[in-house]
């Protein structure tokens, strides 16, 4: 298998369904999936000289700049992985990130081939994200009513203890969105000026969106 030279970017409000798209994507496709949050465990778990600056910042309760968390993202690119395409989860959420990565990309000969975008309604996603737990030693995600662990409150993987996510709570869910929708209303039009934006529905369920996605993929 030849090294990846074209990348797609996934992204969706926060409880869109978005982790569960970019596993089976992984899963069918054979993606590799580089997601911001990983890139932060991982630079900050072997400290590296990114990850102690990217530290520092969130010591002082400060966000970590832009161009840090796109130095992150060119190093882990640079690596050049032998796969059909890297899935971008997390990056760009902003105007200026996008451009960051617009010239990420073409310095490493890499082709942005699509912008997959997963549009749900906020008042779905404040009941979504309403019923959401988390277990608290792996991390594994599961959803009162969609996804339901097989014994109440205890981790189906690990039996770690389950629990509620403070940020979870509909009061804060609604100013997270509404911060999402701020940072990404001008990043939606810039894509879909670019011809490269491609909505699907994120209110169907997690298999037919799939569906819609692969539809989109067939394309490229």
């Amino acid at each position: 298998m030849a090294k990846a030279n074209k990348a797609y970017v996934l992204f969706g409000a926060p409880g869109s369904g978005k982790g569960t798209q970019a596993e089976q994507l992984v899963k069918h496709y054979g993606f590799v999936h580089v997601a911001t949050g990983d890139l932060f465990r991982e630079n900050l778990k072997q400290n590296t000289p990114l990850g102690q600056l990217a530290k520092g910042y969130m010591e002082k309760g400060a966000l970590v700049p832009d161009d840090v968390t796109a130095r992150m993202l060119k190093e882990r690119l640079q690596r050049g992985d032998e796969a059909p395409a890297y899935l971008l989860d997390g990056f760009p959420r902003t105007l200026p990130q996008a451009q960051m990565l617009e010239e990420i990309l073409r310095e490493l000969g890499i082709r942005l081939a699509a912008v997959i975008f997963i549009q749900t309604s906020d008042d779905l996603i404040v009941r979504r994200l309403g019923g959401r737990l988390i277990c608290k030693a792996c991390q594994t995600p599961y959803h009162k009513t969609n996804r339901p662990p097989k014994k109440e409150g205890i981790c189906d993987r690990c039996g770690g203890e389950l629990y509620q996510r403070a940020d979870d709570n509909p009061d804060t869910v609604r100013a997270r969105l509404a911060t999402f929708h701020s940072q990404t209303a001008p990043l939606i039009e810039y894509y879909k000026k670019a011809g490269l934006l491609h909505p699907v529905n994120g209110e169907i369920s997690a298999e037919q969106t799939l569906q819609e996605i692969s539809e989109i993929l067939k394309k490229y």
